[in-house]
């Protein structure tokens, strides 16, 4: 993630810990879960049904029954070892996590164990009672996706309406105080609409907005070809970083980041030299000590069968079973040599991203993005929109 509030504008964030965690000494009591130590934050595909059909899924989801998910028992049971490992947060996602019935529980497990909850929703689902329900939950934030205004989000959603239960999703979440924000996949379908999602952030008080570059798994395999082109990757940054630099000037509380392309972060960089900032440099110190992709080091996934991947797009390659091992010994075996290449890409990484001179601020990117299209997962990343010369392969 690439925290334009904080890099561009200075602000503190509510994850800077996560981020740009520090070694232990001297940091807060509170922080010391997030240091520079830390253990990986998991997302868990908690149920694989969904009541929409979003055509960039990436578990490929539907509104059916699937067999062999995790029963409340098994689930507590990898909660409770998640908590041992010192995992300091866990992501409940889908398909659509609101259709599990033990949700409520389950978030109050980690919760009391010491282990910061989030959730991924399509918000179509977060009625009055629900909100509520999940602000009692302890989820400390709600990620709503919305891939558009109005008819633009139903298409991408796949069901008539979706757009007006998501946006009461937002409100409802607001009315109880619930920490709130918006997820949007940047495509050529919907790009367009960046500047009405900042208005519609503003208009909804949402206190947070991700903007992710699109991932070439399960069904955003498909939608490939509606990908952003390089130069339209950098027209949407750029109308990104202007618009969360506005919200700063008028004293508005929002959080606006980028996620699942890390070569956002040297751009961001170049653009404050060329501007001559002077947080130029302390950016750069923050995005070094952020690491950049940490799939496979400081974000796993558990998919709704208790398999453990490197992250939530990963799900065609698993290390292991938590019902079978404890997460840690899956998390540390480096017997697999995937696992042991994510934890060390850089000598394995080829071609621009082999050569890079960012490499320590995006640390190759997406790999599962250059297996999908090169059949090599040490591949240069295809979603790269830095020039030659901006990555110093030209002088």
């Amino acid at each position: 993630m690439i925290d334009i509030t904080k890099l561009y504008c200075g602000a503190a964030a509510a994850g800077d810990a996560l981020r740009y965690g520090r070694p232990t000494s001297g940091t807060p009591a509170d922080t010391l879960r997030f240091a520079e130590d830390k253990k990986p934050i998991v997302v868990w595909n908690s149920t694989r049904r969904c009541n929409l059909n979003c055509i960039h899924c990436y578990a490929d989801s539907e509104n059916k029954t699937y067999p062999n998910e995790l029963s409340t028992a098994e689930a507590q049971a990898m909660i409770r070892d998640l908590a041992e490992f010192g995992v300091p947060v866990i992501l409940f996602s889908g398909g659509e996590p609101l259709l599990r019935a033990d949700i409520y529980d389950n978030a109050a497990c980690a919760h009391e164990l010491g282990i910061r909850t989030v959730i991924s929703t399509n918000g179509t689902l977060i009625t009055e009672k629900a909100a509520q329900r999940i602000k009692d939950a302890g989820f400390g934030y709600v990620g709503i996706s919305l891939d558009g205004i109005g008819e633009r989000n139903d298409f991408f959603r796949g069901t008539e309406g979706a757009f007006q239960a998501a946006l009461r999703g937002f409100d409802n979440c607001v009315a109880v105080g619930q920490r709130v924000g918006l997820r949007l996949t940047l495509t050529r379908h919907n790009y367009q609409d960046l500047n009405a999602i900042f208005d519609f952030i503003e208009e909804h008080r949402i206190n947070r907005a991700c903007f992710y570059h699109l991932v070439y798994t399960g069904r955003g395999c498909d939608l490939r070809s509606a990908d952003l082109s390089h130069e339209e990757s950098r027209r949407a940054v750029d109308l990104i970083v202007d618009r969360t630099a506005d919200f700063h000037r008028r004293g508005l509380d929002v959080d606006i980041l980028t996620v699942d392309n890390h070569c956002d972060g040297p751009y961001l960089y170049l653009r404050m030299l060329r501007e001559g900032s002077p947080r130029a440099s302390e950016v750069l110190q923050l995005l070094e000590r952020n690491g950049g992709n940490s799939s496979g080091i400081g974000i796993a996934d558990i998919d709704n069968e208790g398999n453990v991947h490197a992250d939530q797009f990963w799900l065609h390659y698993s290390f292991g079973n938590v019902r079978d091992r404890k997460f840690g010994d899956i998390w540390t075996d480096t017997s697999d040599p995937l696992m042991a290449g994510l934890k060390n890409r850089k000598p394995l990484l080829k071609g621009r991203c082999g050569a890079c001179k960012w490499l320590d601020i995006c640390n190759g990117n997406f790999r599962v993005r250059a297996e999908a299209v090169y059949g090599d997962v040490w591949a240069p990343d295809p979603a790269c929109y830095l020039t030659d010369e901006e990555i110093g392969l030209k002088t």
